[in-house]
């Protein structure tokens, strides 16, 4: 009897993130703040990372608060899709 083994994908990472730019088409920048310890002096500091996320319906605006997810790599930049906008800008 031939057992089937079933594959799962692997975990991925989701994170928060702030829309920057909404310029492009499908396309946000998003950022990333996270805070660390200096290595040497201990110092909690604040560190951004950027990063190109895929929004193939153009949902995102500059501003709001979005979950992104890893995914294969898309275009020479983009790594990560829109999973969910937490919560949209406030315009006036």
């Amino acid at each position: 009897m031939a057992e089937e083994v079933k594959q799962e994908r692997n975990l991925r990472k989701v994170l928060t993130a702030t829309v920057v730019s909404d310029k492009q088409d499908k396309t946000l920048v998003v950022k990333v703040d996270r805070h660390a310890a200096h290595p040497l002096y201990g110092k909690v500091v604040k560190i951004t990372s950027k990063y190109y996320v895929h929004d193939e319906n153009n949902e995102g605006h500059v501003g709001d608060v979005v979950q992104i997810m890893e995914t294969r790599p898309l275009s020479k930049l983009k790594r990560w899709r829109l999973v969910t906008i937490i919560r949209r800008a406030v315009t006036d």
